[in-house]
């Protein structure tokens, strides 16, 4: 399951878009004076969360930390996803998809784990790429919460990766062993704004847009491994 994605870091701050980036879409593109530089997000870090502010009627983005704390101990992110099946029903991702507190992050590329099993029984989970290679941003849907937390001064501020059935890219190459294969829920250009609640968009809109992107004409590739540190 994904962990580990990249975007621009000009991205981080675009909000006003309903085709991202694209010609009048409220951001400069890539090669047009914004900050090229890749940024690589990962579970348990921050996200920069597009949320929908309906008392200002605009959309603004959010730090949030990647991943509920859990229960026993709030350092520890967990649970990380909510299948879109099930987001509208189940803890405790029921009330704050129904109350509206759901948002958008942006990407460029992902990762998913494929499980390789070793001699002698031994696993080990091998990262691949998942590339659009055309450079355009993407929206994955989140659901994000506040917790009280009496160790810290603040309220935080945490969200969930929303994510739908792997589409056959992934089945076909990262998860082919896999008897439920799954992927983040990547949300269409135009259902943006339903899924952050505008318009008065009901909870049953949101959830209807929640689909497996198919038909994609990406590259999955497997990671480099790091190299191993030298021995002095």
């Amino acid at each position: 399951m994904c962990g580990k994605f990249t975007a621009l870091a000009s991205w981080a701050e675009v909000v006003a878009f309903s085709q991202p980036l694209t010609e009048g879409g409220g951001g400069d593109g890539p090669g047009e004076g914004s900050n090229d530089e890749i940024v690589t997000f990962r579970v348990g870090g921050p996200l920069p969360v597009i949320v929908w502010d309906a008392e200002a009627a605009q959309r603004r983005v959010v730090k949030m930390r990647w991943g509920f704390p859990d229960p026993r101990d709030w350092r520890r992110p967990r649970p990380i996803h909510g299948r879109a099946e099930t987001i509208e029903a189940k803890d405790p991702f029921r009330k704050p998809f129904s109350g509206g507190q759901r948002g958008i992050v942006v990407f460029r590329t992902f990762n998913e784990g494929e499980e390789i099993t070793k001699p002698f029984g031994r696993t080990e989970t091998r990262q691949w790429t998942i590339d659009p290679r055309d450079g355009q941003p993407r929206g994955f849907a989140f659901v994000w919460q506040r917790f009280e937390i009496p160790d810290l001064p603040a309220p935080m501020l945490a969200c969930i990766m929303v994510t739908a059935p792997a589409n056959e890219l992934i089945r076909r190459t990262v998860k082919s062993l896999e008897t439920d294969p799954r992927m983040p829920a990547i949300l269409e250009d135009n259902a943006w704004s339903t899924w952050l609640g505008e318009r008065d968009a009901t909870p049953a809109a949101a959830k209807a847009v929640l689909k497996t992107m198919e038909g994609v004409n990406w590259q999955a590739a497997p990671e480099p491994k790091a190299p191993r540190p030298r021995k002095r």
